[in-house]
C-alpha cells in the first residue's frame, strides 16, 4: 500500500474520530429503563417550561416556578421557595427587556431536598436557572438544564434512597446578574449543608455537553469524573481558558467557598443563543441526553462518595473522543516533552541534514504566520460595514468554520503541498511547536497538553519515518488518526467558542495537524499544489462574502435585533 493510500486511510479515521468527539449520543425514549436518564422523559418538562418566554419577575415565570415546585414535590422532595430583591443594575436590565419602568422586583429561588440516609453528611447540590432573557422561550438556556436535573432526581430516586441529601436549586435572575445564586450562597442557611455543586448551562441549542469549569485544586474532583462518567467530554484547556474570560454562570458565586464545583454546558447550534427561535422543537435532544447522562453519572458517584472529593493539585485532563477521560498530573507533561525531544533528536541525527531541518522549521513558521494572516483577512472580509451584531455572527459560525478550513488548507498546500519531507525536515518542522510546548508547560501546565501530547505522538511517527516498513507506516497512520481527529474536534470547538471574533485561534489545531500529516505526506506536483491552494482560498473568500452580504439572521434576540 503506497503512501497516498495510507494518508487517505488516516484522514478518514481522523474524520470519523472527530465526528465521534463532537456528536452527542442518541436520545433515549420515554419508555427506557427507569434508573437511566432518558431525554424522551425530560422533553415533557422542556415542552411545558419553554412554551413561552419567562423573564424573571413575569407572570409566566411564576407559572414555571409553580410547575417546578409541583414536579419536585411529586418526586418526594421537600420543597420551599426563598424570595429576594434584585439590585438596581438587575432591575434596569429587566426593564430594558420588558420595556417597563418598574421598581426593583422580588425574585424567587425554588429549592428541593431529596433526603439521604445520613443527613449529617454534606449534600450534593444540583443547580440550573429557571428564568430566560426577554423574548426567548429558552428551551436550551436554561430549560435543558432544569429538565435534566428533574430527570436526574427521578433516576436517582428510582435507584433507592441516596446515602446523602440531594439538593436541587433552581435559581431566579441568572440572566440579569446571577442574583438567585448570589442570594443562595451568601444568605441562605442551607448553603452550609452543601459539599459539592454541579451547575448546568447552555449557550446555543445542541452539541456535546462538556465539563468546562471546576473549582480550584480539582485533582480529586476530576478523578471522580474519570471514574464515573461513561461518555465524558471536557478538558483542562477549557478550564484554563474559562478562568481568563469575563464570562460568568451561577457557579461563579461559589468561587472562594468550600465547595467542590463542576460546570457543564453545550454550545452547539450557536444561532439559538437567547433566540426567539429557541423553542422545544429546535432543541437537539441528543444534547439533552448527553447533559443528563453525564450529570446523572457524576451525581450518583458523589452521592455515594465518602468523603466528597477535597482539594488536590489541579489535574491535566481531556476526553479521548468520548471513550474515556484521560487524566494525569501536570508534572508528567515534562516527561512527555523530554520523550518528544528524544524522538526528534533521533530523527534529526540519524541522517543529519541541517539545511533540511532549517527549511522544515521555516515552513512551519511560515504556515503559522500565513494562515493567521489569511484567516484574519478573510474574517474581516466577512464583516458587513458597521459594528458586527454578536448574535448574527453566532448564526454564521457553520459557514465561518468552512471559511477557516478552506482558509487554512490554502496556506498548507502553498507552503507544504509540493514538499517531500525527510525525517530531518520533519524534525525541523516540529521545532516551533516544541517551543510552544515548552512555553505551555511553563506558563500553563494544565493547558499545555494540547500541544505536548500531539507533539509526543508526532515525534514518535517522525522518528519511525526513516524506516520504510509497514510498522512505521502503521504508526504514522495511528498518529495522524488520533492527532488529526482531536484537532478536528478542537478546531470545531474553537470556532464555536471564539470563531466569529478570533478565527486565528484555529491556526493552533491547523499547525499541529499539519505536523502529524508530514510522515505520510507524498508531496504533490508544484502546479497541482498551487492550483489546489488557490481553489481553497477562492472558496474561503466566496463563503466569507455570503456571510457579509446576508441580511440579519432571523435568530437574533429581540433585544439585539436593532444593534
Amino acid at each position: 500500500m503506497g503512501k497516498p493510500l495510507y494518508l487517505i486511510v488516516a484522514l478518514v479515521l481522523a474524520v470519523l474520530l472527530g465526528i465521534r468527539a463532537t456528536t452527542p449520543p442518541a436520545p433515549l425514549a420515554a419508555d427506557s429503563p427507569p434508573q437511566g436518564f432518558a431525554a424522551g422523559r425530560a422533553m415533557a418538562d422542556v415542552r411545558v417550561i419553554a412554551a413561552k418566554p419567562h423573564l424573571a419577575a413575569s407572570p409566566e415565570n411564576a407559572a414555571v416556578r409553580a410547575y417546578l415546585a409541583q414536579r419536585m414535590q411529586a418526586m418526594g422532595m421537600a420543597v420551599h421557595e426563598t424570595a429576594f430583591t434584585v439590585p438596581p443594575a438587575s432591575a434596569a436590565r429587566l426593564n430594558w427587556w420588558s420595556g417597563k419602568t418598574d421598581p426593583a422586583p422580588t425574585l424567587t429561588n425554588v429549592i428541593g431536598v431529596l433526603p439521604g440516609r445520613n443527613r449529617s453528611l454534606p449534600a450534593v447540590l444540583l443547580m440550573a436557572h429557571h428564568d430566560t432573557v426577554g423574548g426567548s422561550p429558552g428551551a436550551a438556556d436554561d430549560t435543558t438544564g432544569v429538565a435534566a436535573l428533574l430527570e436526574t432526581v427521578r433516576a436517582v430516586r428510582a435507584g433507592g434512597q441516596p446515602a446523602r441529601d440531594l439538593i436541587v436549586l433552581f435559581t431566579d435572575g441568572e440572566e440579569v446578574g446571577l442574583d438567585g445564586s448570589h442570594h443562595f450562597f451568601t444568605a441562605d442557611p442551607l448553603r452550609a449543608h452543601v459539599g459539592a455543586v454541579i451547575n448546568v448551562e447552555a449557550r446555543g441549542g445542541g452539541g456535546r455537553t462538556a465539563l468546562f469549569e471546576t473549582s480550584r485544586d480539582n485533582g480529586a474532583a476530576i478523578a471522580r469524573v474519570a471514574r464515573s462518567v461513561a461518555r465524558p467530554a471536557g478538558s483542562s484547556l477549557s478550564v484554563f481558558i474559562y478562568k481568563l474570560l469575563p464570562n460568568d454562570t451561577d457557579l461563579t458565586e461559589t468561587r472562594g467557598g468550600p465547595y467542590t464545583g463542576f460546570n457543564f454546558a453545550f454550545i452547539g447550534r450557536p444561532w439559538l443563543y437567547h433566540s426567539p427561535k429557541a423553542v422545544p422543537d429546535a432543541l437537539d435532544q441528543g444534547a439533552l441526553q448527553d447533559m443528563g447522562a453525564q450529570v446523572l453519572d457524576l451525581t450518583r458517584d458523589l452521592l455515594r462518595a465518602e468523603p466528597l472529593p477535597g482539594r488536590a493539585a489541579d489535574a491535566v485532563f481531556f476526553d479521548a473522543f468520548g471513550f474515556a477521560l484521560v487524566t494525569f498530573p501536570a508534572w508528567a507533561g515534562w516527561i512527555m516533552v523530554a520523550l518528544a525531544a528524544a524522538g526528534l533528536v533521533y530523527a534529526a541525527l540519524h541522517k543529519p541534514d541541517w539545511r533540511e531541518a532549517a527549511a522544515g522549521a521555516g515552513r512551519m513558521l511560515a504556515l503559522i504566520a500565513l494562515a493567521g494572516l489569511v484567516l484574519y483577512a478573510i474574517n474581516r472580509l466577512s464583516l458587513a460595514p458597521g459594528k458586527p451584531n454578536y448574535y448574527d455572527r453566532l448564526a454564521a459560525i457553520p459557514r465561518l468554520e468552512g471559511v477557516a478550513l478552506a482558509g487554512g488548507l490554502g496556506p498548507f498546500l502553498l507552503l507544504m503541498g509540493a514538499w517531500r519531507p525527510r525525517p530531518a525536515g520533519m524534525a525541523g518542522a516540529a521545532l516551533p511547536l516544541f517551543a510552544l510546548a515548552l512555553a505551555g508547560q511553563v506558563l500553563a501546565p494544565t493547558a499545555g497538553y494540547v500541544v505536548v501530547v500531539p507533539l509526543l505522538l508526532a515525534a514518535a511517527a517522525i522518528a519511525a519515518a526513516q524506516h520504510s516498513g509497514a510498522a512505521a507506516r502503521g504508526l504514522a497512520v495511528a498518529v495522524l488518526a488520533l492527532v488529526g481527529g482531536y484537532m478536528i474536534a478542537l478546531g470545531h470547538q474553537v470556532m464555536q467558542a471564539v470563531g466569529p471574533n478570533l478565527p486565528v485561534a484555529a491556526v493552533l489545531p491547523l499547525s499541529i495537524a499539519a505536523l502529524a500529516v508530514l510522515p505520510l505526506w507524498p508531496g504533490l506536483r508544484v502546479k497541482t499544489a498551487r492550483v489546489a491552494a488557490a481553489l481553497c482560498l477562492m472558496l474561503a473568500v466566496g463563503v466569507a462574502l455570503t456571510v457579509r452580504l446576508d441580511p440579519l439572521a432571523d435568530t437574533v434576540p429581540v433585544y439585539a435585533a436593532d444593534k
